[in-house]
């Protein structure tokens, strides 16, 4: 337990004191770090294998090491902690080791996506004030080292760049220079645990909002309530030191980072392998190959390994216990087929970075299993369904989701204005989504009510992809909204009002976008040009009504009808 005082950083909305003091007294909230809860596994197993990433292979008094290489690399860097980091790595070994060091010295680590660009990356270094950015070399054609320099000349504070893998060979003159990651890792460990150990208020991670409203918010996570969302939810998904984990989802998300994730299964002894992507066929032989007991996916990736696992048989194994499944709601259907095919019992998880999970337990009826989206975590965990006047309303009514507890911040990171309308007075936060609540407690998710598509998880703000849209000539009025899929659940389709003597394709909206260095996966897929926007009686875009026409022109090409 730390007894040191927790850091003041500008921009983190704190608890309550008495709130805080009540978590505390209940035994919420426990005044240690992240890592001391780790620190414990590496003392009473240190040879047991911790981490696993294709050939490598750490023990915990392995990867602990290197966590404290990469500390004090970071230290040597001139970084302090308070200091921000933006990170943007993928699935592997040395994301997990350098997490662990920013925790060890308060160092906070910013968590981007892989699939971001210079658009969302300096975003998130200007909003953070972030002193440094880690990158790979180079990620599906795209040389992130040259991003990682964009973002240093728009975002003043960044002085420091770290790459995992090769340097440029040639760098501009100018040019922040860069420093190898692995050799960071290979540094002799002199750190001084004692002199570093965060209190258990300090800010250990800034997460990413679904961005409703243009680029992601921050969500500042302190260790207090950080180390209780993972323990409730190591819990509940019942891990312990035989759990295997397979982390496919980039870990920067944090469902499979802490819901439990790759630090529950680290908490608890256990085994965390690591994967770059979902792909099914080495996901599945390496299920097989590593004894995986436990993965997170989204609905789209499940599809995707029951239709492969269907047709060629590559699990043969049995080790496969619980398949959990978040990001957006399954299909019952969908749910219904994972255990007959994969042999693993669905956990349905719904649940949100700002705060809030909920789980299907491992033994709850096969009905709540495969129709709902489970119940709260943690006994602390609020919950509020309300109309649209903010009135309760019965169990087994739509409305709006409000939550409040000791893992659910009270604010977004300097975001006041977004704060005001996003959370209550009393500390309420309103989620957007729109929920049914059951008299047993469980919860149906049943929509949004914020302007948002959810690409297989992957949450893409319409107003964002809008703005981009009116940059291209010609646009007279533009709309962002979900079109169905059968995998990813929905893809984002763009409607546009074009002036006189202009031709507007999805091709100019793309390139506008990529021109800017947004991320790939929040590109519009299919153009409509339409003669005038659907109104509302009150004379608003109607989105309602495109959503319901997009799906007819889909069902027309489908049937040919």
């Amino acid at each position: 337990m730390s007894t040191r005082t927790p850091l003041s950083i500008d921009g983190v909305v704190p608890w309550p004191e008495d709130v805080a003091e009540r978590y505390r007294r209940a035994g919420y909230w426990l005044d240690t770090s992240i890592t001391a809860h780790i620190a414990d596994q590496v003392a009473r197993r240190p040879h047991n294998e911790a981490l696993v990433d294709g050939p490598t292979r750490l023990t915990y008094q392995q990867l602990w090491d290197k966590s404290a290489s990469c500390a004090q690399a970071l230290l040597d860097l001139s970084l302090a902690p308070g200091d921000r980091l933006v990170l943007q790595l993928p699935n592997c070994w040395e994301f997990v080791a350098l997490t662990l060091g920013c925790f060890r010295i308060g160092v906070v680590p910013v968590m981007a996506l892989p699939a971001h660009r210079r658009h969302e990356l300096t975003h998130l270094a200007a909003l953070s004030e972030a002193v440094a950015i880690v990158v790979a070399d180079v990620d599906r054609g795209t040389d992130l080292r040259e991003v990682a320099q964009q973002v240093a000349a728009g975002a003043e504070t960044v002085r420091t760049v770290l790459v995992h893998g090769e340097l440029t060979a040639s760098p501009a003159v100018g040019s922040i220079p860069e420093r190898s990651l692995a050799a960071c890792m290979d540094n002799p460990v002199r750190f001084d645990e004692r002199a570093y150990e965060p209190a258990g208020g300090d800010l250990a991670c800034l997460l990413l909002s679904g961005g409703t409203t243009g680029l992601p918010k921050l969500i500042a996570r302190t260790h207090d309530d950080y180390v209780y969302n993972i323990r409730r939810c190591v819990d509940v998904a019942e891990f312990d030191e035989h759990t295997v984990y397979l982390g496919t989802l980039p870990a920067s998300h944090n469902f499979p980072l802490a819901c439990p994730g790759i630090l529950g299964a680290l908490f608890v002894g256990g085994r965390a392998v690591m994967l770059p992507s979902p792909a099914p066929e080495r996901a599945l032989r390496t299920i097989d190959a590593e004894a995986v007991t436990v993965s997170a996916v989204v609905p789209a990736v499940a599809q995707t390994w029951i239709e492969y696992q269907r047709e060629h048989h590559l699990l043969t194994g049995t080790s496969l216990r619980v398949l959990q499944i978040g990001g957006s709601r399954m299909p019952d259907e969908l749910a219904a087929r994972v255990e007959p095919t994969l042999g693993a019992r669905v956990q349905q998880v719904f649940g949100m970075a700002e705060g809030l999970i909920n789980m299907t337990r491992l033994d709850d009826d096969p009905e709540i299993i495969l129709s709902t989206q489970g119940r709260p975590v943690s006994e602390a965990d609020e919950i509020a369904v309300v109309d649209e006047h903010g009135n309760p309303v019965p169990d087994g009514t739509p409305g709006a989701l409000l939550t409040r507890g000791p893992y659910t911040p009270r604010g977004y990171f300097r975001a006041p204005e977004h704060n005001t309308r996003a959370f209550t007075s009393d500390g309420w936060y309103a989620s957007g989504d729109i929920v049914i609540r059951r008299p047993d407690g469980n919860l149906v998710v049943a929509g949004r009510d914020k302007d948002m598509i959810n690409r297989g998880g992957e949450k893409i703000s319409a107003e964002e992809v809008e703005n981009f849209a009116y940059q291209v000539e010609g646009v007279e009025m533009a709309a962002a909204v979900a079109m169905p899929d059968p995998k990813l659940g929905e893809k984002l389709c763009l409607y546009v009002t074009v002036a006189g003597g202009h031709e507007v394709t999805l091709d100019a909206i793309v390139r506008v976008m990529s021109d800017a260095g947004v991320a790939r996966f929040k590109m519009p897929e299919r153009l409509v040009v339409v003669d005038g926007m659907p109104t509302t009686k009150v004379g608003k875009i109607d989105k309602k009504a495109m959503r319901e026409d997009i799906r007819a022109r889909l069902a027309h090409e489908n049937t040919g009808v």
